[in-house]
């Protein structure tokens, strides 16, 4: 039988599709659905990586020595000059470890950690300065430069078997978290004043120009930051120990993250956060993070409001998810919107994966998100919940904009272990609509779905426990 409590099915009543999903009924959700494939499809057709030239300027031709523990940072930075200035070609790193500040790409420069080199960067706050225009949770603002960073460039890359090695750890960028499981102690400084400085500016509608942060406030970097650029290709390295989030294009378009591997435990350590961003492939990548692997975002409360640039058109596939808050997350800072979200074929498991599909906003965040469609997923096991939609996040339902999430359909996802098969929690004046589950199978649940507030629910072909095939009130077909 369906592993549903029926005290929250009373709750819902009203806000839940009724009565069982006739064949026909089924037919037309598939018709739709393959047409909805076909978009997929055109969009991976037309985003294009990036093309350099054949030219290659080697760091150690500019002055940088492996593995001797001085600053290699002006050797980088005027090798991508000269590549950048003669017209675009490959900056090359070589075996070895360089240590390195923060490096700014520039348009037509594919910066190139080839197998057995390591860019190991500073732990030194005050090498990020000066502070650089960036985003930060959602909210724009001068800071820190992330350790990677391009703006308004075309045309960029980081590639490469090599590594990418922020060396965050408890005694350096994490314990400004503020939470003793990273190395914070009482009296030792932290984010929370400045975060909630940026915050209030935000929704007092101050200059960015003016929310300037630096040193004395503790918000730190992001890894791989490309804002506003157009061709954005990150492809083969591997991202180890990052102050925060790592990979983040910012209103940046036509952006492909291939074949890198991910593995950062610090706090806010999400793995991909596209953010306002157009026309996105994700692919072939390993996620081990200490937050969510991907998460979808498109700007904080007014910030994302003002701006008003969902995020759009976002393909996620083949790729494994390990430990995390989330596997595929829209949200939190989604009050820009979010639309047209394909995620397939990938695998997600490990008993410190929290969720596997997640979206978390509130009625301070808001924001419409639309059009997202899961196929052919596999869920060894999460702690939580297997798929959690839920408008009660962090501040929960005190704010004006109530968001609106309709459309989501997830067919083919097999779960073998986990807390909750479904928790759904919209608001009782603004439900989560059409939310589709097909062909899908979820064992070792230990607890029923929680289903508060959706309207247009359908299950189709959907098993529980390895009970019979039920429909959403748990009656068996």
């Amino acid at each position: 039988m369906m592993f549903i409590d029926k005290r929250i099915w009373m709750a819902c009543a009203g806000f839940v599709a009724c009565g069982l999903v006739d064949g026909s009924e089924s037919r037309v959700i598939s018709d739709e659905e393959a047409h909805e494939w076909l978009v997929a499809e055109e969009i991976v057709k037309r985003i294009k990586a990036p093309v350099f030239a054949e030219r290659v300027y080697s760091v150690e031709d500019y002055g940088a020595v492996a593995d001797d523990s001085k600053d290699d940072s002006a050797a980088v930075r005027e090798a991508i000059a000269a590549c950048s200035e003669s017209g675009g070609g490959r900056v090359l790193v070589t075996n070895g470890t360089y240590d390195v500040g923060p490096i700014v790409l520039k348009s037509n420069v594919d910066l190139h950690i080839a197998e057995g080199a390591t860019l190991r960067f500073s732990t030194d706050p005050n090498d990020y300065l000066p502070a650089v225009f960036s985003r930060w949770e959602g909210m724009e603002c001068y800071n820190y430069s992330p350790l990677i960073y391009a703006f308004g460039e075309t045309n960029v890359a980081v590639t490469g078997k090599g590594t990418l090695d922020g060396q965050a750890d408890d005694d350096h960028w994490w314990s400004w978290k503020g939470k003793s499981e990273h190395g914070w102690k009482e009296g030792m400084p932290h984010q929370k004043p400045a975060r909630d400085r940026l915050t209030q500016q935000v929704a007092r509608g101050v200059p960015v120009e003016e929310r300037y942060y630096g040193d004395g406030d503790y918000l730190r970097p992001n890894f791989v930051q490309p804002y506003n650029c157009e061709n954005v290709l990150i492809e083969g390295v591997t991202i180890v120990n990052s102050p925060m989030w790592e990979i983040h294009p910012v209103l940046s378009r036509n952006v492909i993250v291939r074949g890198v591997t991910v593995v950062s435990h610090g706090p806010n350590n999400d793995g991909c956060n596209p953010e306002s961003c157009k026309d996105v492939l994700i692919e072939d990548c390993v996620f081990d993070t200490g937050d969510d692997c991907i998460a979808i975002k498109s700007g904080r409360n007014n910030d994302g409001r003002r701006l008003n640039v969902p995020s759009e058109n976002i393909v996620v596939r083949n790729c494994l998810m390990k430990e995390g808050h989330g596997g595929v997350v829209i949200g939190s800072e989604i009050s820009g919107g979010c639309r047209n979200v394909f995620v397939e074929n990938c695998e997600m498991s490990s008993p410190n994966l929290d969720r596997a599909i997640r979206i978390k906003t509130n009625s301070i965040r808001g924001g419409l998100i639309e059009n997202v469609f899961v196929r052919n997923l596999h869920v060894g096991q999460v702690k939580d919940s297997v798929v959690k939609v839920n408008f009660h996040y962090e501040e929960g339902d005190v704010g004006e904009f109530a968001p609106i999430v309709r459309n989501i359909v997830i067919r083919n996802l097999v779960s073998l272990k986990s807390k909750y098969p479904l928790y759904i929690k919209g608001y009782d004046h603004t439900p989560i609509s059409n939310l589709r589950i097909i062909d899908s199978q979820f064992e070792g649940a230990q607890k029923p779905s929680v289903l508060l507030n959706v309207k247009g629910l359908v299950f189709d072909d959907v098993r529980m426990n390895s009970g019979e095939k039920t429909d959403q009130w748990g009656n068996p077909l």
